[in-house]
């Protein structure tokens, strides 16, 4: 689904990811662990195509295909959908018209109300600008309502768990499971997703693959989520860069 072979990329003149190499399988969910300013997010939005993250080196391979290149359509309309930690407000644009274009091409049917309901999303967020005086749960809620109706192969998802409520969370974890095909048998699996995560609380709803931590750009280590997540709770990052493997 994904191959990103020797990655460089430099953000504003600044070198942020140095001869990264990540391998994502069609069906498999991947988590990244690691401290602020080590490229998680600049990772997640080079991967996406946003112009300010320049690689300098290295290719980004989508199911076969060169896009190190491409622009962000051109890669959404591949198969490529994000949620952000922290999108912008849109004025102008209502959160109804915007989740119907993402429809179109989402190749298959999609019922904004059954989907609206199922992540308690209320109809009147329909004719409300995009995130205009949503809380942190309706903005996580909403982004995940776009994702579903633009159905992309690989999700790549920036703290999906942050700003949310414990109330929130089972919830939003669950519609994760369904966007990233984790409700199905591990052969029927046909999407791909990579998730940045600090606390890891969404580990528990969301069965990972398999975890990478990344130090000063770099994948320093990767392994089982649970055991890569407890070892860093109880060492802290400063073992990871430390540690050999």
């Amino acid at each position: 689904m994904l191959d990103i072979q020797n990655l460089h990329v430099e953000v504003d003149g600044k070198q942020i990811l140095n001869d990264l190499n990540l391998n994502i399988r069609e069906g498999e969910t991947h988590v990244l662990f690691g401290q602020n300013g080590s490229g998680k997010t600049t990772l997640l939005l080079t991967i996406m195509g946003f112009p300010r993250y320049h690689v300098t080196k290295g290719r980004i391979i989508f199911r076969r295909k060169n896009i190190t290149d491409l622009s962000i359509n051109e890669r959404a309309n591949l198969g490529i959908g994000m949620s952000f930690q922290q999108p912008p407000t849109i004025h102008g644009v209502k959160l109804g018209d915007l989740v119907e274009i993402a429809a179109k091409h989402g190749n298959r049917e999609f019922d904004l109300e059954t989907m609206a309901k199922m992540i308690h999303v209320p109809p009147s967020f329909f004719n409300r600008d995009v995130n205009l005086g949503f809380s942190g749960g309706e903005v996580k809620r909403t982004e995940l309502l776009q994702l579903l109706a633009q159905n992309p192969d690989l999700v790549l998802l920036d703290e999906p768990d942050s700003g949310v409520d414990l109330e929130n969370i089972e919830l939003v974890g669950e519609t994760i499971n369904k966007l990233l095909d984790r409700d199905k048998r591990s052969r029927e699996r046909h999407k791909a997703g990579l998730i940045i995560t600090h606390a890891g609380g969404i580990l528990q709803i969301v069965k990972a693959d398999k975890a990478h931590v990344l130090v000063d750009g770099q994948i320093a280590c990767s392994g089982n989520p649970g055991e890569l997540l407890h070892d860093i709770c109880e060492l802290g990052y400063e073992e990871c860069i430390r540690c050999p493997r």
